[in-house]
């Protein structure tokens, strides 16, 4: 790390036109190849995806994306000659989209049965010869424009679907509200425009450089439609924050008497060091959602890695470079006069947080006890977390959104099941098999939380594909609601079998709202694996860095309880609707099932930053002086500051992410800034210290025999070199 730095501030120029060249290719690039996002999920190995795969052999038009274009009116009926001389045109135009295999039209024979009874609400059927992942966005927003081109005060029109939701806005100003807010804890932190201006500096080429990558990798991997928005949010706050603590060092270094290469040189040996492995961690934790086997989850892992990794390295090697152009003005004017004059500042721990520090060795039993009160209580809703897709239901409301008006107008037209329908779908090779397909269909059209189901439809045999089934199911509940959940493990566990006793037939359930709730159940199934990996990895590397089995055992302890309280603030504020108006979710839905397996990830790996910052300034104490209490003190007077300003810098950027419409991002931003909130000033600050003074010298301890075996890293290289007299910026 100090030869590298060193490098760096040598040929700090070369450095610096490096990064803006790569940051400018990347861009290009992904100009020229644009970026697909996948909006939808697929899963292999349940009935759902059993059930579209046989549609999408047997009858690929009817496998692709279906939208519904609701018409509705305040005065008379959607038939009315007026209202329909309006529509048909557009649902005419409609259909000559590319990729558009059908329209059918409420005021065609086949859609007789999609006017509502009242007569003043109907929907049109626009089925795509694709599913919803693959039609362009500029596809999507012509078919939201030309469906809402009727709009009058006496007759709205609105799309429900993926490639429609595609099309709602998303808030563009969370990111330029979050570097704002940054910027001001900066420039409290530093007391100067100067150094407080490096961190976003380095951190934005870096970003720019690591979003185009990712963009243009969309085009290979399956990446979720809100992957952008997440690497930006995990991408600013580490990358912040790395390059926080590295200069911070630095400052210490210059006012310590070191000259500016030298206060770079050693910052890299010590908090960039500690940078590297916290941001080693990061990707352990997000690559860890690999193991899932969900190609939109190892998408986002591989992409927020990469928005990890790349101001990850800017804050090695762009940072010294920029330091080195600063040089002394990395100091406020104040701290230049006094080192100017010779006062040199040795001792770098902070007063307040050494009183602090004391004051929890007093009192470590009851500031223990609080602080495992408060965070249990916050993680209590945690338990009743139920998750699955939400429906349209929890859109935001603005004006430009068109998936709930739909939604709303659909559920008041007909249900709201009626927004979500399932599917039976079966393979047919004999008469008999349709025969009992019928009864079937028949048979949950009258079970208990069915509306109805329609009447199969067959589909002919073709080559390498048999015969196929289809019938539509209509729930009572609407997509999101428990009782629908309820409904599919019923019917497959029971009306199902029951309908088919001695038969060979296999029927599937299937359908979009079928296919949510078997991903929730999948992902769920997978979560404690997930854990266990991404835990036992971390506990293993903090073991080798430093040579205790106490130490990572309780991080990985406080690490997990983080999360949990995390987990739930936003059961209580998304699915129970606590506060919900607040943070613009006044709906409640369950949890989308990615959320957690995501916000795992990035919380576990963030949580293990601060610890490792913390325990590796410990640490350091912990070898020169060899005395418990005085290593935990002294370490926590000297980064409790920098570690509080760092997750203020993180609770603000990740705030800032609730004021974007998406759903998902506003919950994982609501969650992120609450655990950071709560891991740093009450974990790291409260809960590990206490522990560490109940634990005294057993802390270090680590077998004779492990610490043969394991590897030796050090994290925290401390050797100065002898200030010189020369205090000027380098090559000045």
């Amino acid at each position: 790390m100090r030869s590298v730095a060193r490098w760096c501030v040598r040929h700090r120029n070369l450095v610096v036109v490096g990064w803006l060249f790569a940051a400018s290719l990347a861009i290009f690039v992904q100009s020229g190849t644009g970026s697909r996002y996948a909006t939808g999920t697929r899963l292999s190995g349940t009935q759902s995806a059993q059930a579209a795969s046989l549609l999408a052999q047997a009858a690929p038009a009817a496998a692709g994306d279906t939208e519904r274009v609701v018409i509705a009116v305040k005065q008379g009926s959607v038939t009315d000659p007026p209202v329909r001389a309006r529509v048909s045109p557009m649902l005419n135009e409609l259909a000559h989209l590319p990729n558009v295999s059908s329209v059918v039209s409420p005021y065609s024979p086949d859609g007789a049965a999609q006017v509502s009874r009242s007569g003043k609400v109907a929907y049109a059927t626009v089925s795509f010869s694709v599913d919803d992942t693959k039609v362009p966005h500029s596809e999507a927003r012509t078919l939201v424009t030309a469906a809402r081109a009727p709009n009058s005060p006496s007759l709205q029109v609105d799309v429900l679907g993926s490639v429609a939701a595609s099309t709602n806005p998303s808030s563009s100003s969370s990111t330029l509200i979050g570097v704002g807010v940054a910027l001001i804890v900066l420039l409290i932190v530093f007391g100067s425009v100067l150094p407080a201006l490096l961190p976003l500096v380095s951190t934005g080429v870096a970003l720019a450089a690591g979003l185009s990558v990712i963009g243009i990798l969309s085009n290979r991997l399956t990446m979720a439609s809100f992957t952008s928005q997440l690497c930006t949010l995990i991408g600013l706050g580490v990358g912040v924050d790395y390059s926080l603590f590295i200069l911070t060092r630095t400052r210490s270094n210059l006012r310590r008497g070191c000259t500016v290469e030298d206060s770079i040189v050693n910052a890299a040996g010590t908090a960039g060091r500690a940078v590297l492995f916290a941001g080693i961690t990061v990707c352990i934790a997000l690559l860890g959602m690999l193991t899932v086997g969900v190609s939109v989850l190892s998408g986002a892992a591989i992409a927020a890695s990469i928005a990890v990794v790349t101001p990850l390295l800017a804050a090695q090697t762009l940072l010294p470079a920029l330091i080195g152009h600063l040089g002394v003005h990395a100091l406020t004017r104040a701290q230049r006069r006094a080192l100017g004059a010779g006062q040199l500042v040795a001792d770098e721990s902070s007063p307040h947080w050494g009183r602090w520090a004391r004051h929890i060795q007093a009192h470590r039993v009851a500031s223990g006890l609080a602080a495992l009160a408060l965070m249990a209580a916050l993680g209590a809703p945690f338990f009743a977390m139920r998750q699955g897709s939400p429906d349209y239901s929890t859109d935001p409301t603005t004006s430009s959104t068109t998936t709930y008006r739909a939604y709303k107008l659909l559920a008041r037209g007909f249900r709201p099941g009626f927004s979500g329908p399932l599917q039976l779908v079966s393979p047919i090779n004999t008469a008999a098999d349709r025969t009992t397909f019928a009864a079937v269909t028949a048979a949950v059209g009258r079970a208990p939380g069915v509306v109805a189901a329609s009447q199969p439809t067959f589909y002919p045999a073709g080559p390498g594909h048999p015969a196929v089934a289809v019938a539509q199911v209509l729930p009572v509940g609407s997509p999101q609601a428990e009782s629908t959940s309820q409904l599919i493990t019923r019917l497959r566990s029971m009306v199902i079998p029951r309908a088919t006793p001695g038969s060979q037939l296999r029927v599937y359930l299937g359908g979009q709202t079928a296919l949510a709730n078997d991903f929730a159940a999948r992902l769920s199934s997978k979560l404690p694996v997930f854990v266990s990996v991404v835990v036992a990895l971390s506990f293993l590397l903090l073991m080798v860095v430093f040579r205790s089995v106490l130490i990572p055992a309780t991080a990985a302890l406080m690490n997990l309880l983080s999360a949990a309280a995390a987990f739930g603030v936003i059961v209580a504020v998304f699915q129970w609707g606590w506060l919900g108006s607040l943070v613009g979710a006044p709906r409640p839905g369950p949890i989308e099932p990615l959320i957690p397996i995501l916000m795992f990830a990035v919380l576990f790996g963030l949580s293990m930053d601060y610890e490792v910052f913390l325990v590796s300034r410990m640490h350091e104490e912990w070898l020169k002086r060899a005395d418990n209490s005085e290593a935990v003190n002294a370490g926590l007077a000297i980064t409790g500051r920098t570690i509080t300003s760092a997750a203020l810098i993180m609770i603000v950027v990740f705030a800032a992410f609730i004021n974007t419409t998406g759903r998902n991002i506003k919950m994982i931003g609501v969650g992120m800034a609450t655990a950071i909130a709560l891991d740093a000033l009450v974990v790291r600050t409260m809960l590990v210290p206490a522990i560490m003074h109940t634990l005294n010298r057993a802390n270090w301890y680590l077998p004779e025999w492990l610490e043969r075996r394991l590897p030796h890293l050090d994290l925290e290289d401390d050797t100065l070199t002898t200030p010189r007299p020369e205090l000027a910026p380098v090559g000045h």
